[in-house]
């Protein structure tokens, strides 16, 4: 009896010890809710309400310090305006710290890790190096500042063990600017004139978007040889002939002529292929032909169905490639059509399943809870009927963000991730990082770095993030919160409804806002019945309905009810 005893003790401690070696060093504040959070993890991955994460690679976390300088960038920049060191070893820290699942971020979206040019820009800002990522040199190679692509599949991986998607900030229609370093490309792949006015389709897509900005000519299905400077660094870099050995069998396969897009359209397409890569964010939408587009999403498509059948280990689930667009000034009141002023054009029927939404910002200021709701639900059922959009109210080029001087967070948080359709958290929003940089010029000041500090010293901001990590957690759990159909039970206090279902899943959920103080009632008759066990995910307190309502008795000021398993 004792041996066996012994020997099962010894079975259970050594499987025991298995479990805990799948997720090293978890964070203190997320080690209390794992046993809540495993059951919620069945509900199926949307992209219609997924939580996006955006952050710019250089200026979230510092994960390897022997690749802050490379290619001799050592000069002094204007501020904000160099590389300070933030990498894709970085991200792969906090995605292992749990920073992105604590957040119920279920999608993290990076600003482009290309190889960027070499040298430094000044166009009236001072001098400026590409760590933004915008400014390719080489689409088929990483920028080392970046980090490797050993790296870069590493989070991929980590990503994708974690319930992560991964979109990749992808940009086809220009090069970078031109520097004593960096030579403009061939005139048969560029133009670098005229500038674009934005007042017609042509002088928005035929023009450079800025001065000294090379413009690829998208529109072009004239075949082109590749630049004699790409060719010497390939051959530099010993891999010229397996370069152009790809380039045959991707020209051979699809037909397509070897036109300027392309080239671009194989190169992109190959870390999909390679990586497993989820998704694009595609950069500058409206300055590039439509047809591109499609083009580009056909391509990314194929490779990411040929990455599934050769790692069906890996696959997270049956969710097709998606695309996200950066049409600038797109609002979801447009619908499905952006207008040129003398064209429209239907993004949403050239690849893209969703459109960065620029309108929220603005509904944030402006509008109630229930009014932004209301419109959003209304929206995504008529005018954008099986599509979607993706929401933010600060981002990377926005300099007239919702609350720029950050005096009003929760609000911030409250619109965001509670707003029908997909939501874009942009890096320090959770931790209200300053978007007010002193001595800064343009988007600069809206680009410092993470500020891990505060988040790890101050109380006032650890509060804060704690309110993102409660709503992102129960957005991450709940698909009707984003992709769901939206009813308000209650106006005062503020309680509504959302309801998602799919195949044989269902799921139901009530959330109350600007509730008052101390003891409330929710009314959510004819939504759960009475006798119904939910649970207040916000205040973590069990509540029974009686009478078509929910009685709670805390300081707090939301509710997000779920029901009871």
């Amino acid at each position: 009896m004792t041996k066996t005893f012994i020997a099962i003790s010894l079975l259970f401690l050594f499987f025991s010890c298995k479990e805990v070696k799948k997720d090293t060093n978890p964070p203190a504040m997320a080690v209390a809710d794992t046993i809540s959070k495993v059951p919620e993890k069945k509900a199926p991955f949307v992209w219609d309400g997924a939580n996006i994460y955006f952050l710019l690679t250089d200026r979230f976390k510092n994960g390897n310090i022997e690749n802050d300088t490379t290619f001799g960038r050592t000069d002094s920049t204007a501020t904000l305006r160099g590389f300070m060191g933030g990498d894709i070893a970085g991200i792969t820290q906090k995605l292992n710290d749990g920073y992105f699942s604590d957040l119920g971020v279920n999608a993290i979206w990076f600003t482009p890790v290309v190889e960027q040019i070499h040298g430094a820009t000044d166009e009236g800002t001072g001098n400026t190096y590409g760590y933004h990522g915008y400014w390719a040199k080489d689409w088929t190679a990483l920028d080392p500042n970046f980090g490797t692509k050993k790296e870069l599949e590493t989070f991929v991986k980590t990503a994708h063990e974690k319930g992560i998607r991964v979109l990749m900030d992808v940009v086809v229609n220009h090069t970078g600017p031109v520097t004593d370093e960096d030579p403009v490309w061939p005139s048969e792949w560029v133009r670098t004139e005229p500038p674009c006015a934005f007042t017609t389709y042509e002088n928005t897509t035929a023009c450079t978007l800025v001065a000294n900005l090379p413009d690829i000519l998208t529109e072009s299905d004239a075949p082109v040889e590749l630049p004699d400077a790409l060719l010497a660094k390939w051959k530099e870099e010993g891999r010229l002939s397996n370069e152009l050995d790809e380039l045959q069998l991707f020209f051979e396969r699809t037909g397509y002529p070897r036109a300027p897009r392309f080239y671009i359209i194989k190169w992109l397409a190959d870390y999909v292929n390679d990586l497993g890569i989820d998704g694009f964010r595609v950069d500058t939408v409206k300055h590039a032909d439509e047809k591109a587009w499609a083009e580009l999403y056909k391509e990314a498509s194929h490779a990411f169905d040929t990455w599934k059948k050769r790692n069906p280990t890996q696959v997270l689930d049956d969710n097709a490639f998606y695309m996200v667009g950066e049409v600038y000034n797109y609002g979801i009141s447009s619908g499905r059509d952006f207008d040129f002023g003398d064209k429209k054009v239907d993004f949403y029927d050239h690849g893209f399943h969703s459109l960065i939404n620029f309108e929220l910002k603005h509904d944030a200021t402006n509008k109630s809870y229930d009014a932004i709701f209301s419109k959003y639900h209304k929206l995504l059922r008529t005018k954008l009927k099986d599509k979607s959009i993706v929401n933010y109210l600060t981002s990377h080029d926005d300099g007239a963000p919702f609350d720029k001087d950050r005096t009003d967070p929760i609000r911030a948080a409250n619109v965001l991730l509670l707003t029908p359709g997909a939501s874009q958290i942009y890096y320090g929003d959770e931790t209200a990082r300053s978007l007010v940089i002193e001595g800064t010029q343009g988007d600069a000041t809206l680009r410092s770095m993470m500020n891990w500090e505060e988040l790890d010293s101050l109380p006032e901001i650890q509060k804060i993030n704690k309110h993102w990590q409660k709503l992102g957690r129960f957005r991450d759990h709940h698909p009707a919160v984003g992709a769901g159909n939206h009813k308000r039970l209650g106006k005062k206090p503020y309680v509504f409804s959302r309801t998602y279902m799919k195949g044989d899943f269902k799921d139901k959920v009530v959330v109350g806002l600007e509730l008052p103080k101390g003891k409330k009632s929710l009314w959510v008759k004819g939504f759960f019945g009475d006798g119904t066990k939910l649970f207040d995910t916000y205040s973590q307190t069990p509540v029974e309905v009686k009478n078509g309502k929910v009685i709670l008795d805390n300081e707090h000021d939301i509710a997000l009810l779920e029901l009871v398993e």
